[in-house]
């Protein structure tokens, strides 16, 4: 047997492994602000994927300063060349695409078949942005004014600080470092610690693709720290535009720092997705999303289906069929086909816990054979694997929930789906409203009057028809509104605009000052005129 240490992730800036801990000492820095923590498998707690070396708030500003270093020069690499590189990054995602896949699954418990899904999103972001390097960005405009050309341009905006979750530990920050790095921005990251191994791998393809060291920057900390940090980098003009992942309360936060320097964020942040089953619903269609929407990745999605919202006339019998569905599925093992494995993180397991103390008696929870963690004392039937030594949870559909519940309201992140009714499509759209997110939804009907009193009434920034909350494509906008954003998107062509500033340009040939407005010279129209009858 072949023994396999852990991996110890310290931060990359400059090029450079930027292990503080190891050089903490009489003169170095102080211990408290780097520490080594372990990033384990969910699925075996005992197995430590990686030793993560965690700094304080002046490694971050040391990257942001190391980013803006490099990211001149880089700017003036072509936008082709770059884009060649971004396209080597997607090659050498391609051919290590099982490796990445499986340190996925060993780092967060993602089921091997979810992950090969999210490596697939990496190559496919990286097949659109290359091409993005050899188009036209800008336009030709035309002047009111003769002998005058008028140009606009794409520009970078400088040092790009990208700070995402570990749900999708190499899909998402794709997302943000391919475009960033394509339209010739540095960028410092801060993935999540629990992460940090399938961080370090993306590190070090975007390193052999021919990303030059100081453009892209790896820094590992704990929340105080990267706050602090932040806000010492912004402080001193190091960082031009923050993306961040994660929950509602940190975007506020980040948006409110960024505020205060006149920077818009782009933020992704939580969800509370709706699903409307119609009376004329395909109800084994609707099933079949729910399952997914709401039990992929343990309901550990930004996009994981909040609360089905189905029609009074066909509640009982989609009732029936979700039931059979969610107590058939299979669990357990994420190498293994099963629907879900572990949740991510001990952290996400006790806030899990929490909301389902939120069960109350008015509630009717079904599903599987009983709440909360599967071991021994409640077992799981079609459990594959040995759930005790893995942070493995129950799935539960909670009927009748109310408006007013926490369980209807608030974001759970974890396999826990709510059951209410309707019974009039102006209620529907009211109730998925109504927690105030607005990331993505879903209706199951077969009347496109029904959809489109739908997509115009719901607030969510994604609407699907006939399919699930969850699921995105490398090249549509991806992101939310009210509580689940600032309307910023991500992916496809609308993500230039979170990493480019726009840049006019008016070149006067005439040879003298012609001042627009005041110099036009218009041929008078006779606007009294009428045809003779």
């Amino acid at each position: 047997m072949t023994l396999v240490h852990p991996r110890r992730v310290a931060a990359v800036i400059g090029g450079r492994q930027h292990d503080l801990y190891a050089a903490a000492g009489p003169a170095g820095i102080a211990p408290e602000t780097a520490r080594v923590v372990s990033s384990t498998n969910p699925a075996r707690l005992s197995d430590v994927v990686a030793e993560v070396v965690l700094d304080g708030a002046e490694a971050i500003v040391a990257a942001a300063a190391a980013a803006r270093a490099a990211q001149r020069e880089w700017a003036d690499v072509p936008a082709p060349v770059r884009g060649e590189v971004v396209g080597a990054f997607g090659r050498l995602v391609e051919d290590n695409a099982e490796t990445l896949a499986r340190l996925v699954t060993r780092e967060v418990g993602k089921p091997l078949a979810e992950a090969r899904g999210e490596v697939r999103e990496i190559i496919d972001t990286c097949a659109l942005f290359r091409g993005e390097g050899r188009r036209p960005h800008g336009q030709t405009v035309p002047s009111e004014m003769p002998d005058r050309e008028l140009f606009t341009y794409r520009e970078p905006l400088g040092v790009v600080m990208v700070i995402t979750a570990g749900n999708f530990p190499v899909a998402v920050p794709s997302w943000y470092l391919v475009p960033a790095l394509l339209t010739g921005n540095a960028v410092v990251w801060k993935p999540a610690e629990y992460a940090a191994a399938c961080a370090a791998a993306l590190m070090d393809l975007l390193t052999a693709a021919g990303v030059p060291p100081g453009v892209a920057n790896l820094v590992l900390a704990d929340g105080p720290a990267t706050s602090l940090g932040l806000e010492r980098a912004l402080d001193a003009g190091l960082v031009d535009k923050v993306g961040f992942t994660g929950s509602t309360a940190v975007g506020r936060f980040v948006g409110a720092l960024c505020g205060r320097h006149l920077q818009s964020p782009c933020l992704e942040l939580g969800g509370k997705n709706p699903m409307v089953v119609a009376p004329d619903a395909d109800l084994d269609a609707a099933v079949a999303a729910a399952l997914f929407a709401g039990f992929g990745t343990a309901g550990q999605r930004c996009t994981s289906l909040g609360t089905v919202i189905a029609h009074e006339s066909v509640h009982d019998a989609f009732r029936r069929r979700l039931a059979a569905a969610v107590s058939g599925a299979v669990l357990g093992d994420p190498t293994r086909d099963v629907l879900y494995g572990p949740l991510l993180d001990a952290r996400f397991a006790a806030g899990f816990e929490d909301y389902l103390a939120c069960v109350r008696d008015h509630h009717e929870p079904f599903g599987s054979t009983a709440l909360g963690r599967i071991g021994p004392a409640s077992p799981r039937r079609g459990f594959v694997g040995d759930p005790e030594p893995g942070l493995y949870y129950h799935p539960v559909v909670v009927d009748r929930v109310r408006p007013d519940d926490e369980l209807f309201t608030a974001e759970t992140f974890g396999p826990i789906v709510g059951l209410t009714t309707y019974r009039h499509l102006e209620e529907a759209v009211e109730l998925a409203n109504l927690p105030g997110y607005g990331l993505s939804s879903s209706i199951f009907t077969g009347d496109p009057v029904t959809v489109r009193r739908f997509r115009r009434g719901v607030r969510a920034g994604m609407v699907s028809v006939n399919t699930s909350t969850s699921g995105a494509e490398a090249h549509l906008p991806f992101g939310g509104n009210g509580r689940s954003g600032n309307g910023a998107r991500q992916s496809g062509q609308w993500v230039l605009d979170q990493v480019t500033r726009w840049q006019s340009l008016t070149w006067e040939l005439s040879g003298r000052l012609q001042k627009a407005q005041l110099d036009v010279s218009v041929p008078p129209a006779d606007l009294g005129f009428r045809l003779p009858r």
